[in-house]
């Protein structure tokens, strides 16, 4: 039974997974929101930050979990 730590370690890492889609998708929108207002880039590009920092997190939470699934 030791194959399953293995496979939820790769569940967890998974959550790498939607934080670079989450991240991709608001690196879009931010582009495209300075590309329209482009007064406005130095508040839409702190939301943009505190966003990146919030996905990144569950990445490594995810990260996180995977090692210590496998260390155990």
């Amino acid at each position: 039974m030791e194959f399953i730590y293995f496979i939820g370690a790769g569940i967890a890492v998974l959550a790498g997974l939607g934080a670079g889609i989450g991240i991709g998708i608001a690196t879009g929108g931010t582009a495209q929101a300075i590309s329209r207002q482009p007064e406005a880039a130095g508040k839409i590009q702190t939301v943009f930050f505190l966003g990146i920092a919030l996905a990144e997190a569950t990445a490594i939470y995810g990260f996180v979990v995977a090692i210590l699934l496998i260390v155990r």
